[in-house]
């Protein structure tokens, strides 16, 4: 949970809004999108049959035969001689997950990378999609795939324990949703191998002390599951609970800071979405004072009915000192886009580009400016 001070000095206690994202068999979802041949057959990403190579990822095709990651691949290769074996191409890897990530800045205060194809997302003060955390996962898996030809799974509760597990718990394609008052219940019939942080080493320790599910590890106290599990004890103890306080922790400085806003009936008039993107940029514009922050760029975001999506940006030689300054640029913009000539259904202002006032890139960490 997160708290804060109203100004009557009362607590207010935020429920967090935690998304965890998951690319659904990155590496050979990657080689199958770039090599037509390859699609819908199992693919190994990996060593050679011949080699002492294990597998470093596989399709669900090659699931299947029941291969998985971390299998040698001379097994594999038993398992399924059939299988498509190939070599990483982990800078082709990079480069999808740099751009999945730009997607998730669009949408969450707070990023927090597990490798390449997974990550954390707070949306606890997002206000795209009126705060809702699933229409935001939606619109980011519908984002990733537009942008990407990829296709993620995503998880979201009110904590990333919950987040993690609701993630794979639909795949591929999901989209698993555990509400704060279902959380205790959820993790009471959960098997322990299920949970994250429970290895196949601590699963049989628990399985040997009659730890079966969450509900039986809920009957151990603090000090019980110290003496056994040691400094481990504390989160065994409140993840069987469905507590999990842990913050999403970024590990990267934001780039830029935007707003976006989806219409409810697509908009053809010029003149309204230009009322609508004035009123987006003087949002940004405030956000960037409360942070004491300029930026030198300023980027249009348009999505047609169709669901097509442009960008058009614009640098400038001096910082954006003004909301006026933001506003001026709005009409040209949107004039190299087809906005008049398609309808839209969704603008975005972002400004990047960030400077101190010394001149140096800044190091402030931004954020976005509650349903689940």
């Amino acid at each position: 949970m997160v708290s804060a001070c109203g100004a009557d000095d009362r607590l207010v206690v935020v429920q967090r809004k935690i998304i965890h994202v998951d690319m659904d068999a990155f590496f050979a979802s990657v080689e199958q999108r770039d090599n037509p041949g390859l699609r819908n057959k199992p693919v190994i990403v990996g060593g050679q049959p011949n080699s002492r190579g294990v597998v470093a990822a596989c399709s669900y095709e090659a699931r299947e035969f029941g291969i998985h990651s971390a299998m040698a691949c001379s097994r594999a290769y038993r398992l399924c001689p059939q299988a498509n074996f190939v070599p990483p191409r982990f800078e082709a890897y990079r480069e999808v997950s740099d751009k999945i990530r730009e997607i998730f800045w669009r949408y969450a205060s707070e990023v927090e990378p597990l490798s390449l194809d997974e990550a954390y997302l707070d949306v606890t003060y997002t206000e795209a999609y009126a705060g809702s955390a699933t229409r935001i996962a939606q619109a980011i898996k519908q984002d990733i795939l537009a942008e990407t030809n990829l296709i993620a799974s995503a998880g979201v509760s009110y904590n990333k324990f919950l987040a993690k597990i609701a993630s794979d718990m639909d795949k591929p394609d999901g989209l698993y949703v555990i509400k704060p008052e279902q959380g205790a219940d959820f993790v009471a019939s959960l098997p322990v191998g299920k949970f994250h942080g429970v290895g196949p080493a601590t699963e049989a320790k628990m399985k040997k002390l009659g730890i079966e599910t969450g509900l039986d590890l809920r009957v151990w106290s603090q000090a019980e599951l110290a003496m056994k599990f040691g400094k481990s004890a504390d989160y065994y103890y409140h993840i069987a609970r469905g507590i999990d306080h842990r913050p999403v922790r970024s590990t990267r400085i934001r780039k830029s800071l935007g707003k976006e806003t989806t219409f409810s009936e697509d908009i053809l008039d010029v003149a309204v979405l230009l009322n609508h993107l004035n009123a987006l940029a003087e949002k940004v514009f405030e956000r960037l004072q409360q942070l004491e922050l300029t930026g030198k760029t300023l980027t249009l975001k348009v999505k047609y009915a169709d669901f097509k999506q442009v960008t058009r940006a614009q640098s400038c030689s001096e910082i954006i000192k003004d909301l006026t300054s933001l506003r001026v640029m709005l009409p040209d913009l949107l004039s190299r886009t087809e906005a008049g000539q398609k309808a839209v259904r969704l603008v975005g202002v972002t400004v990047s580009g960030f400077v101190s006032e010394s001149g140096d890139k800044s190091e402030e960490q931004l954020g976005f400016d509650l349903e689940f």
